[in-house]
């Protein structure tokens, strides 16, 4: 199975990839991971793109491409993939076709977990952890049952992300339907494209998806 899981900064995206990886034995394909390892590890295709960052270059589309197919075939051709961070536009869709293509892969599902922006705006600003053993909480839907003392370990220090903020979070949630506006189009007509609330519980989430990918 390969599979695209779309979804902005909030919406449970990564919690839901570490539950198909373990569940499901899918293994998740992160851009940003990938090029850090890549990096440290001296690839080809590192060392090009060391040589670009070092520059104060952008990536390029051929690189990130490059890091891909690398992975894959390290892989080898049976092993379920789910792609993290890319593509995020057209042109990166048409290369990741290419992709699998060469490697006799087809792309199976593209799910999109769809947020309602001022509650998800609600749900991350809301967040704060406990500075001590990172118990997370919230001001609205879980406050510490004693006021300013952790459940799980007693300290009473907490912190937030600070761009845990209205003004990033829409931001990023702009960024994020500008990069992927794009990509949904081209696999829709394939019927490959699944929604899925991601304003839902965490579990309804997974059986929805689950729902989608089968049994």
């Amino acid at each position: 199975m390969n599979l695209i899981l779309l979804g902005p900064p909030g919406a449970g995206k990564g919690t839901q990839a570490s539950r198909l990886m373990k569940e499901r034995g899918l293994v998740q394909l992160s851009t940003g991971d990938m090029l850090r390892a890549a990096v440290a590890a001296g690839t080809p295709v590192g060392l090009q793109a060391k040589a670009v960052m070092e520059a104060g270059e952008l990536v390029s589309d051929e690189i990130v491409s490059g890091l891909i197919g690398e992975r894959l075939d390290e892989l080898g051709p049976d092993t379920p993939v789910i792609f993290d961070g890319y593509p995020r536009t057209a042109a990166q869709a048409e290369a990741l076709d290419a992709l699998l293509a060469a490697r006799g892969r087809t792309l199976d599902h593209v799910i999109e977990l769809e947020v309602d922006e001022d509650a998800l705006v609600e749900r991350i600003t809301g967040r704060f952890t406990c500075a001590n053993c990172g118990e997370g909480y919230h001001d609205r839907f879980k406050l510490p049952k004693a006021d300013g003392v952790c459940d799980v370990c007693g300290a009473s220090n907490f912190k937030r992300r600070a761009d845990d903020n209205e003004a990033t979070v829409r931001q990023r949630m702009a960024e994020y339907r500008a990069k992927t506006a794009p990509i949904i189009p081209h696999y829709e007509g394939r019927g490959i494209v699944a929604r899925v609330d991601g304003m839902a519980s965490m579990d309804a989430v997974a059986a929805a998806i689950d729902a989608v990918l089968g049994a």
